[in-house]
């Protein structure tokens, strides 16, 4: 079963250029933020963008699939947590809307996991329980983006269907993720290195969740311990494949706006590799297997999985792994040149750390302090070699 989709708040199109690896299509798209659009113009030239979501009085008559990966601002921990009637993630409000007034048989949401938990699963409630009364059975799912790619990303994927069971796509897929032991002279370890007090998002062989930046488009990317010592932040291009896409996907963007909104064009995108999973699923359905669910559970307190059969809420056992996809080591996986994390941002990194009680890697701590010395050496170069050029700076 393939199907027309109509995407809301769909960013520079990871959700849709996924489904349509399942065979779906996109008729009509809505994108407000110009940086976007301008990536959606080039790369669904053929595909009308309406804009503001509010201008869309109904869904096209042949639109089966309503997708919206609603804005995440108000949800996630490192925003506002304000909730789902929060400016931003209140925007969800519209989906109700259009379910009122054009009934799509099915509708894929997308959002961070901390939905999960926000106001004590009272957001999560009032979400789930517009579909029931609008007579949609559901099903939800945790998706870490590692099962695909060396990103560690966790994100919601909710399905609610008036036709199927949404069971049947999102919770009959599970592997076995192939972790292997990690050294800092083999592999590449990913971390932020804006973080350090409370918190490092370390990652073994792959990098902590990418991040949207600065609402005045500051990026934000992580930081590279390579097993050479070197710490370095990788290439927009590696960002963008770390997020499935192709490099430069989100090159159209820096026509309309500064180059470094890219950052937050990949870091809120949906990855496209999940995507397609959830697109391919759809058209060819699996078999839920029952022995999953577990007993009911009330709304404070929201699972990682699970579904409504349209009389009970139910817990499913299931991993955020639909897949384990073979990939090269992290270092390897890196095509463009990354860049050296500079001798201020070490310094701070460094000085956050030594005063942290958290537990790190041994090794970790003398690798930082050695990146500093090589960062400060390559300076001093610089400073001997061409001392004008720093005068000027």
């Amino acid at each position: 079963m393939t199907m027309k989709i109509a995407g809301l708040f769909a960013g520079v199109g990871g959700l849709e250029l996924g489904l349509h690896q399942g065979g779906h299509e996109s008729v009509l798209l809505s994108e407000i933020w110009e940086p976007a659009r301008a990536v959606l113009a080039e790369r669904f030239c053929d595909v009308p963008n309406i804009g503001d979501v509010e201008r869309l009085k109904s869904l096209p008559a042949d639109v089966g699939l309503l997708t919206a990966g609603f804005p995440c601002q108000d949800l996630s921990q490192a925003g506002r947590t304000a909730g789902i009637n929060g400016r931003k993630s209140g925007l969800v409000g519209h989906v109700f809307r259009l379910i009122d007034q054009s009934r799509p048989r099915w509708v894929l949401l997308e959002n961070v996991s901390f939905m999960l938990q926000l106001d004590r699963g009272s957001a999560m409630d009032r979400l789930v329980s517009a579909f029931e009364e609008r007579g949609y059975r559901w099903a939800y799912r945790v998706v870490n983006s590692l099962a695909f790619l060396p990103q560690r990303r966790e994100r919601v994927f909710f399905l609610a269907s008036t036709e199927g069971d949404p069971s049947d796509v999102l919770l009959v897929d599970e592997a076995e993720p192939r972790v292997q032991a990690t050294d800092l002279r083999t592999h590449a370890h990913g971390f932020y290195w804006t973080e350090g007090t409370r918190g490092l998002g370390w990652g073994p062989d792959c990098v902590p969740t990418l991040k949207n930046g600065s609402t005045v488009g500051i990026p934000s990317p992580p930081a590279i311990l390579l097993p050479n010592g070197e710490i370095v932040t990788p290439d927009i291009r590696d960002a963008e494949r770390l997020q499935g896409f192709r490099a430069d996907w989100t090159k159209p963007a820096a026509a309309v706006g500064r180059a470094s909104f890219r950052w937050s064009l990949v870091g809120n995108a949906v990855t496209r590799p999940v995507a397609a999973w959830i697109g391919r699923r759809l058209t060819k359905p699996g078999r839920f297997d029952r022995s999953r669910d577990s007993a009911t559970f009330t709304s404070v307190r929201w699972p990682r999985a699970a579904r409504f059969d349209g009389e009970t809420r139910r817990e499913v056992h299931i991993s955020a792994f639909p897949a384990w996809k073979i990939r090269p080591p992290l270092q390897e996986f890196l095509k463009y040149e990354p860049t050296l994390l500079s001798e201020r941002a070490t310094a701070g990194f460094l000085s956050r750390i030594e005063k942290s009680s958290l537990r790190f890697v041994p090794g970790f701590k003398e690798r930082v302090r050695s990146h500093l010395d090589h960062v400060r050496a390559i300076d001093r170069f610089v400073d001997d070699r061409f001392p004008r050029l720093h005068a000027a700076e």
